[in-house]
C-alpha cells in the first residue's frame, strides 16, 4: 500500500518494459495545485485503471499526460522519452491517444468523417484498412456511417470516440470515463470492446470512476484522492481492499486519510 503520496509501481517481467512512466508530475489550474507529485507507470500491453471520485484529478491527469494541460513540474516518458514540453499534436504523432470524457464527437459530420479524422497523420491507403478493423469491433456504426454524428444514442456517440481515437493506430490509448452516462447493458458492450483491445496487446490507461467495473479488469490499478496517487495495487487486489471497498463500493468515506 502507498504511505504519504509514494508510487508504488507494477512489477516487471524479465523482458517487460514501461511504455508510460509519469514521475512527480506536478499541475495546477490558476493557483490550485490539482496534481501533487503524480507517479504512476503503464506497462507495455498492460491495461492500468485510475479510478477516484469527482474531483480528484483523474481528468486532469489525463490531459495532462496527453498535452492539453500543462505540466508545472515532473516528467511523462513515453517509450523513454520525455514529453513533458510537447505540443499536444506531436504526442499523437509519438503515437498516443485521447478519448476525451464526454465524447466530444463533431456532431454536424457524419460517423464516418468523424472516424476518418482520427487518422488525420496517416496516409490514405492505411485509413481505409483500418477503417475495416474499425467496423469490425463496432458493427453498430456501420449502418450509421453517413448519419449526422449528433444524432446517436450516447452508448454509439461513445464507440465512434473510441474509434476515432483508434484511426491513429496508437501505441498508448488514454480512455476517460467511457462509462459516463450510460446505461448499464451499453456499458457491457463498451467494455467488451476494451477487453478485446487489451487481448489484442494495445496499451491503455483508463480512466473511470465506476470501480465496479474497473479494477477486475486492470493488470494494474491506481487510486487517487485530491490530487495524489493513494493506493495502488493489481485490480483485484485493489477490489479486496478494505479501504477501497469502503470508498468505492460502501459508505463513501475518502481514502485520503490513509494515505
Amino acid at each position: 500500500m502507498l504511505n504519504n503520496g509514494s508510487a508504488l509501481h507494477p512489477a516487471r517481467s524479465a523482458t517487460g518494459k514501461p511504455l508510460l512512466r509519469v514521475n512527480e508530475l506536478n499541475t495546477f489550474y490558476g493557483h490550485i495545485h490539482c496534481l501533487r507529485d503524480i507517479s504512476i507507470e503503464v506497462m507495455e500491453g498492460a491495461l492500468v485503471a485510475l479510478v477516484g471520485s469527482n474531483g480528484a484529478g483523474k481528468t486532469t491527469l489525463l490531459r495532462t499526460i496527453s498535452g492539453l494541460q500543462p505540466a508545472a513540474g515532473g516528467s511523462i516518458e513515453l517509450a523513454g522519452e520525455n514529453i513533458v514540453d510537447m505540443a499536444a499534436h506531436r504526442r499523437v504523432a509519438h503515437g498516443m491517444a485521447h478519448c476525451p470524457e464526454g465524447r466530444r464527437v463533431f456532431g454536424e459530420l457524419s460517423v464516418e468523417a468523424n472516424i476518418r479524422l482520427g487518422g488525420y497523420l496517416r496516409p490514405r491507403v492505411e485509413v481505409e484498412r483500418e477503417l475495416e478493423r474499425i467496423y469490425d469491433l463496432f458493427p453498430a456504426l456501420v449502418a450509421k456511417k453517413v448519419q449526422a454524428s449528433g444524432l446517436l444514442s450516447g452508448g454509439q456517440q461513445q464507440m465512434l470516440a473510441i474509434a476515432r481515437a483508434l484511426m491513429s493506430k496508437p501505441r498508448l490509448l488514454l480512455l476517460d470515463e467511457p462509462s459516463m452516462g450510460l446505461a448499464p447493458l451499453i456499458v457491457e458492450e463498451v467494455f467488451s470492446v476494451i477487453k478485446r483491445l487489451r487481448r489484442e496487446g494495445m496499451t491503455i490507461l483508463l480512466v473511470e470512476q465506476n470501480a465496479h467495473v474497473a479494477l477486475p479488469m486492470a493488470d494494474w490499478a491506481y487510486v487517487i484522492e485530491t490530487g495524489r496517487i493513494v493506493r495502488a495495487g493489481e485490480g483485484e487486489s485493489l477490489m479486496q481492499d478494505p479501504a477501497v471497498r469502503e470508498a468505492y463500493f460502501g459508505l463513501g468515506e475518502s481514502l485520503s486519510a490513509l494515505a
